[in-house]
Order: structure tokens, then C-alpha cells, then sequence
């Protein structure tokens, strides 16, 4: 997942516009797991519309799924490595 002020750059390229307190209320870190739960998304993104417009919104909804996709790229990035090793290990690849 990218640290907090990766998420503002982000934010600033997609909309010109840091989201700040959004991206700061995800990433609580008291609170993070329950923040990142896919199945509050729309109560989530619904309070982010009625606090500061729908664009606010929708950037809640790509933090999760930029935090998403780059949790399941690291883990892709490990199963091959392991993969690699496994194979080398039995002489199915070289080195």
C-alpha cells in the first residue's frame, strides 16, 4: 500500500486536489482494518460525498483500490519469487 503522501500525490494528479482528510482518515492507524473493509464501501464513500462533495467520494474508493492493487502486486512479486526458488531447487530452472 503506498504511504500517505503518496496517496496526496496521487490524489493531486487525479483531481488537483490532496484529499488530505481522507486519505489521513483511511490510513488512521488505530482504525486502518477497519477502514480498508471492502464491505463498508458505499457507507464509507457515502459520508465522504455528504462531508465534501462526490469527487471526495470517489477518491475514498480508488485509495482502496490503489491500496488493493498494490498489496496483490507485492504478493504476485513474492509467489513468483518462491516459485523461482522451488523450481531452481529442483533443477527446473537455472539460477
Amino acid at each position: 500500500m503506498p504511504p500517505i503522501e503518496k496517496h496526496f500525490k496521487i490524489s493531486i494528479q487525479r483531481t488537483g486536489k490532496p484529499y488530505r482528510e481522507v486519505h489521513a482518515w483511511i490510513d488512521d492507524p488505530e482504525n486502518k482494518n477497519e477502514r480498508h473493509d471492502i464491505t463498508r464501501v458505499l457507507e464509507f464513500s457515502r459520508m465522504f460525498e455528504e462531508k465534501y462533495g462526490a469527487e471526495a467520494g470517489r477518491e475514498y474508493v480508488q485509495h482502496l483500490a490503489d491500496d488493493l492493487n498494490g498489496k496483490f502486486g507485492h504478493l504476485v512479486e513474492d509467489v513468483q519469487a518462491l516459485v523461482n526458488q522451488t523450481l531452481a531447487y529442483f533443477g527446473a530452472k537455472k539460477r
